[in-house]
């Protein structure tokens, strides 16, 4: 239980409390007492203490976004929640409360030490986004199964352990069973872990730990390979070209073919069916191999014109550096010449030659500007065309090797309606041999009945080459407009922050100029 006084009411966490905090804690010297004048910004405060507040709910947090250390021991709080904005945080105490269950850390990646000490936790998970954690404080909770020390063998970095007062605590094998399982762990319970108990502990449970690395290794090499797998989906993705690199199209074709599957039954369907995916799948993978060459040539056409603005951007930025220090070596002079002049004929003149450099400076900084508009606009706008050119060809290539899918589809078509009228005719006759399943059986009433099945499953698989293609299609010109409109943005943003801070500099030094002249009136 927290040790709070009863006779208090529970508490909401608002400004009013969080402005009386940060006011206390802060720093009691004069720039201190300033600062409380005029206001301390939630978001500069890196340390907050609300112990013995006898609050009840975590909230209004949000503003404090830089927040490192955060103190709420012995409050009364029953849920761990309102923090996700503090993702800077290292420091966490929410000891002496009545938190049931680990929950709402999923942002607190930087967190290195927590402390849960004395609440009503009986389970530890919920910690997984925590991977800096060293230091955890679970002493006098509801922990009574073992197996909880088993997940905590994910934080390779975690150093001290505190469980004392817990149920698991009272086992015979406790300290023995993790040390065993938690062999980086160098504080149990506040006190050094020795060499001693640990090889003793690593003996005892040798077969065991044997067993759960072996299937950490397990689980390990298939979160890898689905990884990759994950990984590799996204650059088959980003060259339009995924699940073409097998059977997927042409599978898909036949899962919603209710008809087709039908026809496979029939004598001789099954080696067509097996020659037609044969080559059906050979041009998936054409289309496949092509589009990731493709996007390797797209991928070298966007980093060369990235390179190139780059460069342009840079040789420009040297000229203007350039400028602005042979402007700013007579920078100093000038103004010193000014003040020294008590002529006020040649005050005058010197105010205006310096009014003119400054205003020779604007115009040469401006212009500089205007030509790196031009050049990036003509190496966009080239960009642009390249570009263009290469998903164009990229489509049309496509869209040939799809044609090709849909004559396979068409001749397939023919070649099993001829086998379906042939087979009609014999079930006519009486002269098939092959029996046949019920389902299969009704389609051959008549000669339309058998047309229209056949010709259902043509329009299916047609349908679904068009919308594999139309899709491609679709989402490469997306990419590329999006792209270029990207490219076109940027360099309106890039143009404007130029101009600005050139206006910026320029009213920079002729203020100066407008002071110093304002005092040369004056005196």
């Amino acid at each position: 239980m927290n040790r709070l006084c009863d006779s208090m009411e529970p508490r909401v966490m608002d400004d009013d409390m969080l402005k009386l905090a940060v006011g206390e804690q802060g720093p009691q010297d004069e720039a201190g007492q300033l600062a409380k004048q005029e206001g301390i910004l939630f978001k500069d405060v890196l340390s907050l203490q609300l112990d013995f507040q006898n609050i009840l709910r975590i909230d209004n947090l949000w503003q404090f976004e830089n927040l490192r250390k955060l103190q709420l021991d012995n409050n009364l709080i029953e849920r761990i929640e309102g923090l996700e904005n503090l993702t800077h945080l290292v420091w966490l105490d929410l000891s002496f409360n009545n938190i049931e269950a680990i929950e709402g850390l999923d942002t607190l990646v930087n967190l290195e030490d927590l402390s849960l000490f004395n609440n009503r936790i009986a389970k530890i998970d919920s910690l997984d986004a925590l991977v800096k954690l060293q230091v955890l404080s679970l002493g006098n909770n509801q922990i009574g199964n073992m197996m909880n020390i088993i997940y905590l063998r994910r934080f390779k970095g975690l150093r001290t352990l505190s469980l004392s007062g817990n149920p698991i605590a009272e086992a015979e094998d406790y300290k023995m069973f993790i040390c065993a399982h938690l062999p980086d762990l160098v504080y149990l319970d506040f006190r050094r872990i020795d060499d001693r108990m640990a090889k003793l502990a690593e003996i005892k449970h040798q077969y065991s730990i044997d067993e759960l690395k072996h299937r950490e290794n397990l689980l390990q090499a298939r979160l890898e390979d689905e990884q990759a797998r994950r990984e590799e989906l996204e650059e088959h993705k980003a060259a339009f070209v995924e699940h073409l690199n097998g059977s997927f199209l042409f599978d898909s074709m036949y899962a919603e073919d209710v008809e087709g599957n039908k026809l496979a039954y029939l004598p001789g369907v099954g080696e067509l069916l097996e020659a037609y995916k044969d080559k059906f799948v050979i041009i998936c993978l054409n289309i496949f191999e092509y589009g990731l060459k493709q996007q390797e040539k797209r991928a070298v056409e966007l980093d060369t014109f990235r390179e190139c603005v780059q460069e342009a951007i840079q040789e420009n930025q040297e000229q203007g550096k350039h400028r602005i220090a042979k402007f700013e070596d007579r920078h100093l002079l000038s103004l010193s010449a000014i003040r020294d002049e008590s002529e006020p004929t040649n005050i005058e003149r010197k105010i205006a030659e310096y009014s003119e450099d400054i205003t020779e400076l604007f115009n040469v900084l401006m212009t500089l500007e205007m030509q790196l508009v031009e050049q990036l606009e003509e190496t966009i706008n080239m960009f642009e065309r390249n570009i263009s050119d290469l998903v164009g060809l990229f489509i049309e290539n496509v869209q040939s090797l799809m044609a090709q899918c849909r004559d396979l589809e068409n001749h397939h078509h023919e070649k099993l309606l001829d086998i379906s009228i042939n087979t009609l005719e014999k079930i006519a006759k009486g002269e098939l041999d092959a029996d046949l399943p019920d389902d299969v059986h009704a389609l051959f009433v008549d000669k339309d009945t058998i047309v229209n099945a056949v010709g259902a499953s043509h329009d299916i698989h047609l349908l679904k080459i068009d919308n594999r293609e139309d899709e491609l299609v679709t989402r490469i010109n997306s990419w590329c407009t999006h792209l270029v409109d990207k490219i076109h943005q940027d360099e309106i943003t890039r143009n404007r922050k130029r101009v600005k801070e050139i206006n910026q500099y320029i009213d920079h030094v002729q203020n100066e100029l407008d002071n110093l002249e304002c005092g040369d009136a004056v005196d």
